[in-house]
């Protein structure tokens, strides 16, 4: 094989590691949004009907937490709540979490995905 092709191949290989490597970084779980919902809530679900209409799904990518029937889940909403400073009396569901900053309720979630996407 030549040796400047091997060499090529070397330093493509090289350089996609440190992409893939770079990416992985910036794609944490700390940055992730996380949308935390309770079965058969209905301000819940007004999301839902929201995300599903506007295919917010295929726009920004976001993980779902149930929290009535998940004791874990519903942890790690206290979690978030209070690294926003918010009391017990001010944590529900609908809650997301943008990696930094908590949004409760169905309005002020649906303007998040509606500022994110531009709906």
């Amino acid at each position: 094989m030549n040796k400047k092709l091997l060499i090529l191949i070397l330093v493509g290989i090289i350089v996609l590691g440190a992409a893939v490597f770079i990416i992985s970084k910036n794609i944490s779980p700390q940055n992730k949004i996380i949308l935390f919902y309770g079965e058969n809530c209905p301000f819940c679900q007004k999301v839902e009907d929201f995300i599903k209409e506007n295919k917010i799904e295929e726009k920004v990518p976001f993980e779902r937490k149930e929290v009535f029937n998940n004791e874990k889940n519903a942890q790690e909403l206290v979690g978030k709540a209070q690294k926003c400073g918010l009391s017990a009396a001010d944590i529900g569901v609908p809650f997301l979490w943008d990696g930094s900053k908590c949004f409760v309720g169905d309005t002020d979630i649906i303007n998040f995905f509606k500022q994110k996407t531009g709906v």
